[in-house]
């Protein structure tokens, strides 16, 4: 295969961020991920993606639409998927970043190896990307979405794993608990509720699943 290299992503990963006013200073973000940067890029256009540059960071597409893209946060290099809610995500590696990211998923890393590691996975999440962008799946967005209790924050906080299993659960398992933590006024009455389906949240069921079928 034949990769097509796109001359602006050079000056990315060389100079840093175009839209990053440290870009070319050792203060820029970039520079301290680029033998990441630069293994993630080769990975991802290994899959046939098309590279290109938007919003100032390397995007990598399939007949015109978003696919993955390779960026660096202040403490990570990353490989995001645009649908990434939408992958079965079966080796669990996901991560959402921020609460407002619906629909997008990230991967990070801090060193080669690790990168290495998960090499054949992070392909075929791609692959799996690719096909859902070809299958026209959408994903569906919501619009305001419910706020989460505290008392569901702190279980979070407590216990990460449990944070973990809530956020693989799909949205509207995790919007009808939300509801139903959410109902009662006693703060006990809610710890209560969230005690007794922890489990079941682990298990990957959702709250209304009893009434299926």
């Amino acid at each position: 295969m034949k990769i097509e290299l796109n001359p602006q992503v050079d000056t990315y990963l060389i100079d840093g961020c175009m839209r990053c006013k440290y870009g070319g200073t050792p203060q820029c973000k970039v520079r301290s991920w680029r033998e990441e940067l630069e293994f993630l890029r080769q990975l991802v256009l290994e899959t046939g993606l098309v590279e290109e540059i938007k919003w100032g960071v390397p995007v990598y597409t399939h007949k015109g639409k978003n696919i993955v893209t390779v960026n660096a946060l202040k403490d990570s290099a990353n490989i995001g998927f645009y649908k990434g809610v939408l992958l079965t995500d079966k080796h669990k590696i996901l991560q959402k970043q921020g609460k407002s990211m619906q629909s997008s998923r990230i991967v990070k890393f801090i060193n080669v190896d690790d990168i290495m590691k998960l090499k054949e996975v992070l392909k075929s999440y791609i692959l799996e990307a690719i096909a859902i962008e070809e299958s026209g799946k959408k994903v569906l967005f919501v619009k305001n979405p419910e706020p989460i209790p505290m008392e569901l924050l702190k279980a979070f906080e407590d216990d990460p794993s449990f944070k973990k299993a809530f956020e693989a659960l799909t949205q509207g398992r995790q919007r009808g608990y939300i509801i139903y933590f959410s109902q009662p006024k006693q703060t006990q009455t809610r710890i209560a509720r969230i005690e007794k389906y922890k489990q079941q949240i682990f298990m990957g069921i959702g709250f209304h699943d009893k009434y299926k079928g």
